[in-house]
């Protein structure tokens, strides 16, 4: 897998996802093992779904397992802070004056509630690498707007 960049906090909410799903393996484990005991597994949904649930939970670890093993910490990354990239802060506005504030994350990470974009996203993509002050044209699903960037912060 590719390196994935995070905050401490994104990893440690990671971490704590893996360690709740290891949890429940052995429930569901479990719950197979009872449903097996119910005769024809070809017939027995409570079998079935209990199983897809299992492979459900064990993709999920691994995939997890395998993005905390490669994750970078944003923190400990030498990143030129006066552009943006993942781990800032921004302030922008739009063609109409609105400002917007957003925190550049990875795409695990992201959060529009909480003001946290994903470092793929177009809006991000169009503005990667520029600096404060600059006004850049970027092209979203809805057709190109401009956007200054007002502040860049860490």
């Amino acid at each position: 897998m590719a390196e994935i960049y995070l905050t401490r906090d994104g990893k440690e909410k990671l971490i704590k996802e893996l360690q709740e799903l290891q949890k429940r393996k052995p429930l569901i484990q479990d719950e197979i093992a009872r449903a097996r005991e119910h005769g024809d597994l070809r017939e027995n949904a409570e079998y079935h779904a209990a199983k897809e649930t299992l492979t459900n939970l064990m993709r999920r670890i691994v995939e997890l397992d395998s993005k905390i093993s490669s994750a970078k910490i944003i923190e400990e990354q030498n990143i030129d802070p006066d552009k943006i990239f993942i781990g800032v802060t921004i302030t922008i506005q739009d063609e109409d004056g609105d400002n917007y504030e957003y925190t550049v994350v990875d795409l695990e990470e992201a959060d529009p509630s909480k003001n946290k974009i994903s470092v793929q996203s177009p809006l991000v993509q169009g503005l990667l690498g520029h600096k404060a002050g600059e006004t850049v044209e970027v092209e979203l699903p809805a057709g190109k707007s401009k956007f200054k960037i007002l502040k860049i912060s860490r």
